[in-house]
């Protein structure tokens, strides 16, 4: 794919919303939701905008936000590129060994990552067609379901998000399994019969505590059961774990790599497979990997729980790759979401339609998010 840029600057924003009720996961929560917004320009005045993954910890931000200026800025401006992913391979190549010897892989990926979703929105504004056509993509139409159901009382905020038109419901469980399970039973009494639900444990188990349980899950119906294990631990343990377990397993969000994408598939333990773009390969690394997981029969949900660039870039992507996967909603209020989430505002039997603006259809009101801008 061919498109001339001439990168004049690349820069970024930082915002954190305040909330009421943290965000609860089993290993640690959230008291504001922050956002890093990063906008790439190219020389004849077009901006594209990404996102970068910043949820944890509570520095992460600024931290990402600094990285960028100070890292990759300097690499990229002035540079001339004809295709979108050169600068995503420029950026892995000139950090790699700066990644390793501060130990910032992670870190260094996500703001990568987030530069190279602007840069794939800049070239499809310049060729005046939506990110989800540009990419590939034959149909502007996702499905998506409602995430961040939280342990107090989830059946009120999946009530809610129900009646704006939301199907399918993801609650986050490993808080003691008389919780969870009675979180479930209100969510199955409180929603249509037809209603989907899925489960995420946030790597709160161990194997033997995942046997155990995995089991207990069965009468729910769940579509999946996501990351009951710790995401680093061996893929016996979790073959161990889909050999016994009536719901399908699935994982993706902290695997980061071809590498690691095609040993997980390799395994063929995961039904559900789940990258996130805002914290690994942006769309130059997520829109093959995306082909590869359907290609291996396995579903493709694109992960995604921040703001709303990130959550509109994850739309095209999974319009792009497309197949049955869901996109990932967050259910919870945050402005710096639905403020910018343009189309994913309105959902419609659980499905919504991205439009034929072009890139990602939406030129973001940074004034409207102002209040909650932070200084770094």
């Amino acid at each position: 794919m061919t498109t001339s840029l001439k990168i004049r600057r690349v820069s970024a924003r930082v915002y954190r919303y305040p909330l009421q009720t943290p965000v609860t996961t089993s290993f640690g929560s959230m008291s504001d939701r922050p956002a890093v917004f990063a906008e790439v320009e190219d020389a004849d005045g077009t901006i594209g905008y990404g996102e970068i993954w910043c949820n944890f910890p509570a520095c992460g931000a600024e931290h990402r936000a600094r990285l960028l200026a100070s890292v990759m800025a300097p690499l990229l401006s002035g540079k001339d590129f004809t295709r979108p992913s050169q600068p995503y391979e420029l950026l892995t190549e000139k950090t790699a060994v700066m990644a390793i010897q501060s130990g910032e892989q992670g870190p260094m990926a996500q703001v990568i990552a987030g530069i190279d979703t602007a840069v794939w929105d800049l070239a499809a504004r310049k060729s005046g067609q939506p990110l989800w056509r540009y990419l590939g993509g034959s149909s502007p139409v996702v499905k998506v379901y409602a995430s961040g159901l939280n342990p107090e009382q989830p059946e009120r905020l999946a009530e809610d998000r129900q009646a704006d038109g939301h199907t399918a419901f993801k609650l986050k469980i490993g808080f003691g399994i008389d919780r969870d399970l009675a979180n479930l039973a209100a969510l199955r009494a409180t929603l249509r019969a037809d209603a989907q639900l899925m489960v995420d444990a946030n790597q709160a188990w161990d194997l033997d505590t995942a046997r155990g349980l995995a089991p207990r899950l069965g009468t729910f119906d769940l579509a999946w059961l996501e990351e009951p294990i710790r995401a680093d631990r061996p893929w016996r343990e979790w073959a161990s774990l889909a050999a016994i377990s009536p719901v399908p397993l699935a994982a993706g969000e902290n695997i980061s790599g071809e590498a690691d994408f095609e040993a997980a598939l390799a395994e063929n333990v995961l039904r559900v497979v789940q990258p996130d773009m805002a914290k690994w390969g942006g769309y130059t690394g997520c829109l093959p990997t995306g082909h590869r997981i359907r290609k291996a029969g396995a579903t493709f949900c694109p992960h995604y729980l921040g703001a709303g660039i990130g959550l509109l870039a994850s739309a095209h992507l999974l319009a792009a790759v497309g197949g049955d996967g869901m996109l990932e909603i967050d259910a919870n209020p945050n402005p710096l979401r639905s403020l910018f989430a343009g189309p994913l505002t309105e959902i419609r039997s659980g499905h919504a339609e991205l439009g034929n603006a072009p890139g990602l259809g939406l030129v973001p009101d940074f004034q409207s998010i102002a209040p909650y801008a932070v200084q770094w």
